[in-house]
């Protein structure tokens, strides 16, 4: 099995994925908590998710890294920082609510505020991947990030090692 080519759109989808589903499995628990008194096992979930989520964005962030050079030969600087920068965040505001959400395990009235407190902090970190994601759109979309990964015609009759076959 190969890798995708280009690998950075293959892994961006899992950490917006997640950035839509942590404030929804959050929300429940807190509701759980409010209804039996402990957040229990499904904060635990909670937790895993948003660690999921760091540790996606930081693939998504590194692959983005690793394939902007080729995109620069395509679409200006400009419209790539923006979106470098907007995943940044979305990487850092996501590292800080985990944080939150990690105190969130605390026993009592500790655990509650920071459980409402990571709550806001998930809502953040989804509007953060939605602008990353919109960006990453107007990349490929609008400004033609895609053609840096568009085979011509002459590539088409070359092999996989560069081999010209008859």
């Amino acid at each position: 099995m190969a890798w995708p080519d280009p690998l950075h759109p293959a892994v961006v989808h899992l950490p917006i994925a997640l950035a839509l589903l942590v404030p929804i499995f959050a929300v429940s628990s807190v509701l759980q908590a409010r209804l039996t008194g402990s957040a229990g096992r499904s904060w635990l979930v909670v937790v895993a998710l948003q660690v999921l989520l760091v540790g996606s964005g930081w693939m998504a962030v590194e692959t983005g890294e690793h394939e902007e050079e080729r995109v620069e030969a395509v679409v200006a600087e400009r419209p790539i920082e923006a979106h470098e920068e907007a995943g940044e965040r979305f990487q850092l505001a996501g590292a800080a609510a985990l944080v939150l959400i990690g105190a969130g395990l605390a026993p009592g009235r500790a655990g509650g505020a920071a459980r409402g407190l990571a709550l806001v902090a998930t809502l953040v970190v989804l509007f953060l991947g939605i602008e990353a994601g919109r960006l990453g759109g107007e990349l490929v979309y609008e400004h033609g990030a895609a053609n840096a990964y568009v085979r011509g015609p002459h590539d088409l009759a070359l092999g996989q090692e560069g081999e010209h076959h008859d």
